[in-house]
């Protein structure tokens, strides 16, 4: 994967990082159908919004120092 790619991936994983953080009402549809078997909670979302916060920090950190 090429720098471009990567730092688009860095700049979807903060998006819906943060949109998850602040508006998990609205995530609340697409959580339910991405995770059909369980059902989605305010937990959940914001535990995978941290997560994908936490992603989007070492995809940026691979970025800055050269290892791709």
């Amino acid at each position: 994967m090429n720098a471009a790619g990567l730092c688009l991936v860095v700049q979807l994983s903060v998006a819906f990082g943060m949109a998850g953080l602040i508006w998990p009402d609205k995530l609340m549809p697409l959580y339910e159908v991405l995770m059909f078997p369980w059902a989605a909670s305010y937990r959940v979302i914001r535990t995978n919004s941290i997560a994908a916060i936490g992603l989007a920090l070492l995809l940026l950190i691979r970025v800055h120092s050269g290892i791709l």
